[in-house]
């Protein structure tokens, strides 16, 4: 039998990532090349100078240089490049399926057609998926802090789109922006056929993330960091199989976790929730998805089991077919058995 290192194991063990903003993978290298192609003043002077500004105080910090950075986003073919180099780093990491969110009010206000934001992005997981074989579905977030009307109008504009956006999310500044604000954007959503997600108990409060069940009805919490505080919630979110998109190196650059030996996954887990291990915004946060599975394992001693219930996770709360899901299910067990040793069975949902 082949016993790997257990950074191998991490890196190589089939997962899912089902939280990833692809605006958020947008490397400096690739920010000072976009300017450069846009005859756009280089909002850093270098790649170093770039990733040496991404020392963040919170959320509302990171969202601002996040805004700013996106404004070399201009053509379809800009975010086709971006998304495929997502992708590749991904499937380095083991990465057998991905749910990509996207902000068209980032872009659309800009000048950038919404057919080019979603075309280029749908390009690249298209070619993605026959190169690499990593299947894929396309998440469209409305931004909390923005006026509801202007997503309702973003809902409108997608409406075609719908053989390519499978749902829609909440995601931008938590704190003061409480998800019933969106209750009928979401029941509009829905109601067209949409699937739907949302941020919630990031910097919010764990009521946000029962808000967002109740107001919005979405099928998964994004983040869930503060259900930690809510032990009635935490048996809700266990009984109803709500899993939880969890960020590790997000929440401790952006200060939600100071210290990620304090992270709540690992109890959570133990609480019988689904829990999963994503990146969020992998170019800003120090690494992708392998890499917050290395950070949380060394910070809370999770073993190749806990690391294996993750995997297994990250695979069930996605919206993979049946057929899909089974197989790659069973392609993490021909893992575990040519690795030689124990894995461990995820939350069922």
């Amino acid at each position: 039998m082949i016993r790997t290192s257990l950074d191998s194991f991490i890196r190589d063990i089939p997962k899912a990532e089902i939280h990833v903003h692809v605006e958020g993978a947008l490397e400096p290298e690739m920010l000072l090349q976009m300017a450069r192609r846009h005859g756009l003043p280089a909002p850093y002077p270098s790649a170093d100078a770039c990733r040496a500004a991404y020392r963040f105080d919170d959320l509302q910090h990171f969202l601002s240089l996040y805004y700013a950075a996106v404004a070399v986003l201009l053509t379809e073919q800009d975010f086709f490049d971006l998304t495929a180099a997502y992708l590749r780093r991904a499937a380095a990491d083991g990465v057998r399926h991905v749910e990509v969110f996207f902000d068209p009010q980032s872009h659309v206000p800009r000048g950038v057609p919404f057919g080019d934001v979603v075309s280029g992005i749908a390009r690249a997981l298209e070619s993605g998926e026959r190169e690499l074989g990593i299947s894929w579905q396309l998440i469209m977030c409305f931004l909390r802090d923005q006026p509801v009307q202007e997503a309702l109008e973003m809902l409108e504009r997608a409406l075609p789109y719908g053989d390519v956006i499978a749902g829609v999310g909440l995601d931008s500044a938590e704190a003061g922006h409480p998800p019933r604000a969106f209750a009928e954007v979401f029941a509009q959503a829905r109601g067209a056929g949409f699937l739907a997600v949302a941020h919630a108990g990031e910097e919010g409060p764990a009521a946000y993330i029962a808000e967002a069940l109740d107001t919005l009805h979405v099928a998964r919490i994004d983040h869930g960091v503060r259900a930690i505080d809510d032990v009635a919630l935490q048996a809700r979110l266990a009984r109803e199989k709500v899993p939880l998109t969890m960020c590790p190196l997000s929440n401790l650059h952006l200060q939600v976790t100071p210290d990620l030996a304090d992270h709540p996954l690992k109890r959570l887990l133990g609480a019988g929730l689904c829990v999963t291990v994503n990146s969020d915004d992998p170019a800003y946060f120090g690494g992708y998805v392998a890499a917050n599975y290395a950070a949380v394992q060394r910070a809370l001693g999770l073993t190749r089991a806990d690391i294996t219930t993750l995997a297994r996770n990250s695979i069930t709360a996605s919206w993979l077919s049946s057929d899909r899901r089974a197989l790659l299910l069973a392609e993490i067990d021909a893992f575990i058995a040519k690795d030689g040793r124990d894995g461990a069975s995820a939350v069922t949902l």
